[in-house]
């Protein structure tokens, strides 16, 4: 890996990870379902990511495939590194491609906790988001189960995802919000979640950082990521590619270096 993270570090859930994180949302079929057409191209990306630049946070998400890409990581990656922090999310149901649906029952979070450190190969996930919360499921029935599986030792840290300034309060009583992410990008410019994470120390994931390529077409791959990364320490990107010379192109425009 290389000396220096890509865009400095920050600590996540204890651990110093670069700041420039990896999204695997992108190395699955259309529609973030199935199988990616190139499964080796899928690896490649994966231990290029971690081995050849550096990058110590990926993050992932049992709905991605759904299941796909935790395989996909495990494949490429297993054993871990122990400076790369793997963060995985669950509470979405996949119906269909393009379809995202929250499922917070109690019953359906444990068994995806569970079944996530199967395909990951784990005892603990280090970190793992609410992808959701759902509001057809009281949330502190969502919280309690998430907190009985870290107290189990199944969970290490509690993640947020797509939430409000008054969700992450609300949690913030019950639990240690590990991150939050939420959408953030130069289009989808305001979410006040941004503020309220640095004023309590939460570490801010946006994803969606090019704006599903739209913002990289107009603006190339650096402009985006830099005005996410002049937005404060506690930010930490995390662009998702299915593509080797998207991601160097990645790296190189925050670090200036061409490989």
């Amino acid at each position: 890996m290389t000396a220096t993270p890509p865009a400095g570090a920050i600590t996540i859930a204890g651990k110093s990870v670069s700041r420039l994180g990896f999204g695997t949302m992108r190395l699955t079929g259309p529609g973030i379902w199935g199988d990616p057409t190139d499964r080796d191209t899928a690896l490649s990306v994966l231990r290029q990511a971690v081995h050849t630049y550096g990058i110590t946070h990926i993050d992932t998400a049992d709905a991605y495939g759904p299941h796909t890409v935790e395989h996909l990581i495990h494949e490429a990656l297993y054993p871990y590194p122990e400076h790369v922090l793997i963060a995985t999310k669950v509470g979405l149901l996949r119906p269909a491609p393009n379809v995202w649906a929250p499922h917070g029952h109690p019953a359906y979070l444990r068994a995806s906790v569970e079944a996530s450190l199967r395909r990951l190969g784990v005892e603990r996930l280090e970190v793992c988001y609410l992808h959701r919360i759902d509001p057809e499921v009281p949330i502190a029935d969502q919280l309690a189960v998430m907190k009985a599986l870290q107290a189990e030792g199944k969970i290490g840290h509690i993640g947020l995802s797509k939430v409000t300034p008054e969700d992450i309060r609300l949690v913030s009583k019950e639990l240690t919000i590990a991150a939050v992410q939420n959408v953030l990008n130069m289009t989808d410019h305001f979410d006040p979640a941004l503020e309220l994470c640095g004023e309590l120390g939460i570490p801010y994931v946006p994803y969606r950082p090019f704006d599903a390529g739209t913002l990289a077409q107009a603006h190339g791959v650096g402009a985006p990521l830099h005005w996410l990364l002049n937005l404060g320490d506690h930010v930490a990107p995390i662009p998702s590619t299915s593509k080797p010379q998207h991601l160097e192109q990645i790296v190189a425009a925050v670090t200036g270096e061409a490989r």
